[in-house]
């Protein structure tokens, strides 16, 4: 069709496409579908060949957060059951951060509930990232700690940090619908704060809030003008006791062709596929590997994710392979130093018709949020370890799976093996 013809060659020229054009992708009908997953794994593959990156999470503080993020098992309010845990001690998050690598992931994601952090946060998770550093020598180190202050984001950069995550979630129009304990404002000036001090930006989005097709678009181009190098795309996992809990209104379809968007409006950034991808693309996440270039590897923060055996398997299956530590993520004209983050420190300017797939730096980003913020997801089970979360009955594609949604009992905060 004319229309993704015309999205190839933009996306191979990094240029941005027109509003309308990402709506329509959006509104593609299932006879289209593997249309439009070809067409993006045309883009996806130009850039990032056949690579998977994955990356692990680390909550380093779970629950007990004051902002009232409906999408959030964490927030104030909660009644979700999940763990509540005050700082992990930087020993014990190093060996948390271990399990992820050893099942081959090249990025830790530390995060922490909680507005933002203060100076003594900052001072305990710089002493994390750098023991985190020494035992693992080419580990890449993401922080994801809310709201930043002036001066934090380069404490952290000093400290080892590689890049920092804080999601802008849904549109600005809606926002406000979403959370009121801070704006949208706040949360692009984060993200500014990170690019500034020469950390790898990661900024992404939650999918399932019951936004229209306009939100979502307007929250992706956003993002392009931010020009993050790694874009999470995060599907709503209703957790129970969340404002947000009836909210089962994603098909596996709909992921597809939101993911395939992404990927025509950021053509060179990473895009990972983030919290609730098991919940929502379910058998067909294999398919998913085609538009996204990155995923999380096994549990997220309040919630269970699939086996790592099982990604590893999948991701095998479906013909791609897993990025090794010494390979930098992003294409040459974006990566900088080391991890792929950026060359030297300080903002980056935008390239006209570019955008979010135009600058010299890399990703990363942990971006698992409940559902999209700062935190979680799906049921699987641990590699060999621990029973998978009992299979859902069979549904139709748009009737809800609660089932899916196991809280995480392993790992950080507990004295039970992780998912890796």
């Amino acid at each position: 069709m004319d229309l993704l013809n015309t999205l190839v060659d933009k996306g191979l020229r990094r240029e941005t496409p027109t509003r309308d054009e990402a709506l329509a992708v959006l509104a593609t009908t299932d006879d289209d579908l593997l249309d439009v997953v070809a067409a993006a794994g045309k883009v996806r593959r130009h850039w990032f060949g056949r690579r998977v990156k994955l990356n692990y999470l680390v909550n380093l503080k779970s629950g007990l957060c004051p902002e009232d993020c409906s999408y959030c098992s964490q927030r104030l309010g909660s009644k979700a059951d999940i763990l509540k845990y005050t700082w992990l001690k930087p020993d014990e998050a190093s060996r948390a951060a271990a399990a992820g690598l050893a099942g081959g992931a090249k990025r830790v994601c530390l995060v922490a509930s909680g507005r933002g952090p203060t100076d003594r946060d900052v001072d305990r998770v710089s002493d994390t990232i750098r023991t985190i550093k020494e035992q693992n020598e080419d580990v890449e180190v993401c922080a994801c700690l809310g709201l930043l202050s002036d001066g934090q984001a380069e404490r952290l950069r000093e400290a080892g940090a590689d890049a920092y995550n804080h999601n802008l979630n849904t549109s600005e129009s809606t926002y406000g619908e979403i959370t009121t304990t801070h704006t949208y404002a706040d949360r692009v000036d984060t993200v500014r704060k990170a690019h500034a001090a020469g950390l790898s930006a990661c900024s992404g989005l939650i999918a399932g809030m019951g936004e229209t097709d306009e939100d979502l678009v307007d929250v992706v181009f956003s993002l392009r003008e931010l020009d993050p190098d790694s874009v999470p795309v995060n599907f709503l996992i209703p957790f129970e006791g969340t404002p947000l809990a009836k909210e089962w209104n994603l098909t596996p379809q709909r992921c597809l062709r939101i993911l395939a968007m992404v990927r025509f409006v950021c053509p060179d950034a990473e895009v990972r596929i983030a919290g609730g991808r098991e919940v929502h693309l379910r058998t067909m996440q294999p398919l998913a590997l085609h538009l996204a270039n990155s995923i999380f590897l096994g549990d997220y923060l309040t919630s269970e994710g699939q086996a790592g055996k099982a990604d590893l398997e999948m991701i095998a299956d479906a013909g791609f392979e897993v990025e090794s530590a010494g390979e930098v993520t992003l294409p040459e004209h974006r990566a900088g130093a080391g991890c792929g983050s950026h060359a030297s420190g300080g903002a980056r300017g935008s390239q006209a018709g570019t955008g979010c797939g135009s600058h010299d730096g890399a990703e990363g980003g942990c971006g698992a949020h409940e559902g999209g913020g700062c935190g979680s997801h799906e049921g699987g089970g641990v590699c060999g370890t621990a029973p998978s979360a009992a299979p859902a009955p069979v549904a139709s594609a748009d009737e809800p799976r609660p089932g899916l949604v196991a809280v995480r009992r392993r790992g950080a905060g507990t004295d039970l093996a992780p998912n890796a």
